[in-house]
């Protein structure tokens, strides 16, 4: 079996990897293979903008693994955050609707009329961005700072955190206020590498 996670970007690919890499070793020996992928959509790589091209591009990708490999599952993994990139969304709920017309799309303009496609396409967010997760990790975000106590300045469950104030920013601010800056690609995988 053959799990693959579209994520979007380096940084999302990193810190999961780093947070599940029990579970991807246990299941690896079971058989399963758990892949996270980062989107390469235009222009990425000059400020394009992932989670738009995940939205969008990864729909049609999925259908094209799950079509040529018959063990495989295809999962679409965004930010919640920001709102209706797109396509118009604020909820998980809509913007899981929108993926899974995106998807029911791409099998159209393949001329794929097989139903049970769907059954291995799934879609999950992190609400509302990656970094909900290291706010979380409060004693490894801790160690990173390297400071002895964190001023809870963001809602708790971290999950409930809102369009207006993502936890990314709340993230970077820690990190300033610690005299740090906060590179996404590093630091979200050793903060994460260090939780379980």
């Amino acid at each position: 079996m053959r799990v693959i996670i579209y994520v979007e970007g380096p940084s999302d690919k990193n810190a999961m990897e780093a947070l599940l890499v029990n579970l991807i070793d246990k299941k690896s020996e079971e058989g399963v293979s758990i892949e996270f992928f980062p989107i390469k959509g235009k222009n990425n790589d000059r400020g394009g903008d992932a989670k738009k091209d995940l939205l969008l591009n990864a729909p049609t990708k999925a259908v094209n693994i799950l079509c040529n490999n018959p063990n495989s599952i295809a999962i679409i993994l965004p930010d919640l955050y920001p709102r209706n990139k797109g396509f118009p969304h604020e909820t998980f709920q809509q913007l899981k609707v929108g993926i899974m017309e995106n998807f029911s799309q791409a099998l159209q303009k393949k001329g794929i009329q097989d139903e049970r496609l769907k059954e291995r396409f799934k879609v999950f967010c992190f609400k509302y961005e990656m970094e909900a997760l290291i706010l979380a990790a409060e004693s490894a975000l801790r160690d990173k700072l390297g400071v002895t106590s964190l001023a809870v300045t963001w809602t708790i469950p971290v999950e409930d955190q809102n369009h207006d104030r993502p936890p990314s920013e709340i993230v970077e601010q820690l990190f300033r206020d610690s005299g740090k800056g906060y590179n996404k690609t590093v630091d979200a995988k050793l903060i994460l590498g260090k939780t379980s």
